[in-house]
């Protein structure tokens, strides 16, 4: 059974979706969303019921997209999703896109570079506590805390020194799930997921996520919405971010529920 919206907006944009699915927009983060958070990012693996829920939503929704800061191609391969027909894949927050096994990218700003030089000199300096490390994305870096004795603190105690370090090199520092990422000006989920539904013609648009950097996505939907394209914006619940599952129109309890929503879907239209 698909979940009831909280909101009048996001039933309209269920509904709307179920009744013309030819031009609708799926889109999901991975992880968190797709993918149980796990301490080492490169160990990620998609829900298990993932691939088969996309597949079978590619087959009777217009577009099936995933949009992630990882790299594009990694996504696909952690995932599992290289055969599933039709599927986009929009990495490093839109400035790659797969499809069908290619990737075509943006340039790498200059910036990134620079970051990658001075990055472990700031966090030697700022006396980043033991199990920090540093995740090179190849168009941004994301420096994570989890595995830190305290990631809030830690977290907090790195905050002003990478903010230094992101306006000297003219990037955006973007918080996360007890990370901060380094990425360039003028990315992020929302402008991707509202390019896309463009590029699409989409007549309406669903959009799942769970952690911060999701937040302009679902501030995406809204626009949408405000512009006459009916839309539901979905949480993949974690105690870690609130302020996600504030912003949501459907609350469900992690990549597994958010799997048995879209499985729901699929299964609502008959697929």
């Amino acid at each position: 059974m698909i979940p009831g919206s909280r909101t009048p907006e996001g039933k309209a944009g269920l509904d709307a979706l179920l009744r013309d699915p030819a031009h609708a927009l799926v889109a999901s983060d991975f992880d968190g969303t797709l993918s149980p958070i796990v301490p080492d990012p490169r160990e990620a693996r998609a829900h298990p019921g993932a691939e088969p829920a996309l597949a079978r939503l590619a087959s009777v929704v217009g577009t099936v997209a995933i949009i992630t800061g990882r790299p594009a191609a990694e996504a696909v391969a952690l995932g599992g999703f290289a055969a599933v027909r039709g599927l986009v894949v929009l990495g490093h927050y839109g400035g790659e896109r797969w499809q069908d096994g290619r990737v075509a990218a943006a340039p790498v700003p200059p910036g990134v570079g620079t970051v990658r030089r001075e990055l472990p000199g700031v966090l030697a300096a700022a006396g980043a506590p033991e199990g920090t490390w540093t995740e090179d994305k190849g168009n941004a870096l994301a420096v994570h805390t989890r595995r830190t004795a305290d990631p809030e603190a830690a977290l907090a105690l790195l905050r002003e020194p990478l903010a230094g370090l992101a306006g000297r090199a003219s990037l955006a520092l973007e918080p996360g799930r007890f990370v901060l990422e380094l990425r360039p000006e003028g990315t992020d989920k929302g402008s991707a997921l509202a390019a896309l539904a463009a590029r699409a013609g989409a007549r309406s648009v669903l959009f799942c996520g769970d952690d911060l950097g999701d937040l302009a996505a679902f501030a995406a939907v809204r626009r949408l919405r405000a512009e006459g394209v009916p839309g539901c914006a979905v949480c993949s619940a974690s105690p870690e971010t609130p302020r996600v599952a504030e912003a949501a129109d459907v609350v469900v309890d992690g990549p597994g529920g958010v799997v048995a929503l879209l499985a729901a879907i699929a299964a609502g239209l008959g697929a």
